[in-house]
């Protein structure tokens, strides 16, 4: 059977705001959301800025009582699924809760959570640490509370792959309707790694912008001065459906996930393989998938996380998949707005990608201001451009050498 898969809901909160129409407004304005660290005492961090959701109240979708209960990545995601569900319309009953599943991920999960609980455990002892440790750690509670919570009973899992850990998440979601064995799926992914342990982690390995005294200036993707990403925390989330399912409910279509592939570098623990190889295998796969041609994508969303290495590696992917035709395509890299949101970024990106095919409208690379030879591509340079959309694809990659490459569309009967 041929089972196509479309989206009929959205959800996402971003250091841009607490909803999709929060994130895309700042997206269109070519807003940055990277400030100084507030959420806890950065004085003694290299790096003391970073992407913070501080309009996320938890107590808006969830009691109290369950807030405490979960872990910030879990919140964020429940936030994102109930903000998806709700404009998708999609109603989970006894009827169908068996066709309807769960791929929610985390890059590094519960990592607050673990960090003050190894805190109690060294200043109380051991009978002071919370019951609820293992379940606000581990990265499967994310979707094991969503079906929990919903009652859907279809398949039901995390991916964990770094930075393209929600992007794993989307694609194997509709591969699991492809294979019909749902017929809608709840994918995406959280995180909230935002903490003393994860900022002084990655400033270790030299992976973070050390721009303190100009924090929103610091992501700056694919510009000659560009030297670390920037972290940041949030959560997104597709609905995505069998497309004669989601007609037969009258639902909403936002768009259609037509390809989906995905490819390991096999090289290095942070590094791309060299020339972007594994990528440009990636963007191959999914072309193949989608039965398209190079020449029909009109719109990249870049990885693009301002690392020297990183965006040198994409550009040089882009041109071996691209051809001549990387000269004409339209590539930017929203992470310059949102900050990197690791195992989130891949679905946060992908409902940008959606607006801008609903809207027409390219968002921006902010901070472009020093061309890199190496990176020599329509990066959309700080202001998004007005342009009618039809198809776009989004990457992710992630520390391990994991890559991924969604092409999403505009709905065509």
């Amino acid at each position: 059977m041929d089972r196509r898969v479309v989206v009929t809901g959205m959800g996402c909160l971003s250091p841009l705001g607490p909803d999709v129409q929060g994130t895309w407004c700042g997206i269109r304005e070519g807003k940055s959301g990277i400030g100084p660290i507030t959420r806890f005492d950065a004085s003694r961090l290299p790096v003391r800025f970073a992407g913070e959701c501080k309009d996320f109240d938890p107590t808006k979708v969830m009691s109290p009582k369950e807030a405490r209960r979960m872990d910030r990545f879990q919140q964020m995601a429940w936030a994102a699924s109930v903000e998806a569900l709700a404009s998708s319309g999609l109603e989970i009953t006894p009827h169908n809760a068996e066709r309807v599943g769960v791929i929610v991920g985390s890059g590094i999960g519960g990592l607050e959570s673990l960090t003050e609980a190894f805190k109690t455990l060294f200043d109380r002892g051991p009978s002071r640490v919370s019951p609820f440790i293992i379940t606000m750690m581990v990265v499967d509670l994310a979707p094991g509370l969503i079906s929990i919570n919903l009652g859907a009973k279809g398949p039901n899992f995390s991916t964990v792959s770094a930075c393209s850990t929600s992007a794993h998440a989307i694609g194997e979601a509709a591969e699991i309707i492809k294979r019909d064995q749902a017929d809608a799926m709840i994918a995406g992914g959280s995180e909230a790694g935002i903490v003393e342990m994860g900022v002084a982690g990655f400033s270790q390995m030299r992976a973070l912008s050390t721009r303190n005294d100009e924090p929103h200036r610091a992501s700056r993707p694919f510009d000659a001065q560009r030297d670390g990403f920037i972290m940041a925390e949030g959560g997104g989330v597709l609905i995505l459906e069998e497309l004669e399912h989601a007609k037969a409910r009258g639902a909403t279509i936002l768009g259609e996930v037509s390809g989906y592939g995905l490819s390991a570098d096999a090289s290095h623990i942070t590094d791309p393989a060299p020339g972007g190889e594994g990528a440009a295998r990636a963007m191959k796969m999914a072309l193949r998938a989608a039965s398209m041609d190079p020449s029909e994508i009109q719109y990249l969303n870049a990885h693009g996380t301002s690392t020297p290495v990183g965006d040198r590696a994409e550009t040089a992917a882009i041109k071996t998949i691209f051809g001549e035709h990387a000269r004409n395509l339209a590539v930017s890299s929203t992470k310059s707005m949102t900050g990197h949101l690791l195992g989130a970024a891949g679905a946060v990106e992908a409902v940008i990608c959606l607006k801008a095919i609903q809207d027409s409208f390219v968002p921006p690379t902010i901070n472009y201001e020093f061309p890199d030879p190496e990176c020599d591509l329509d990066y959309v340079p700080n202001q998004g451009r007005a342009m009618h959309l039809d198809t776009v694809m989004s990457n992710s990659f992630g520390f391990g050498g994991h890559n991924v490459s969604l092409i999403l569309r505009r709905y065509a009967a």
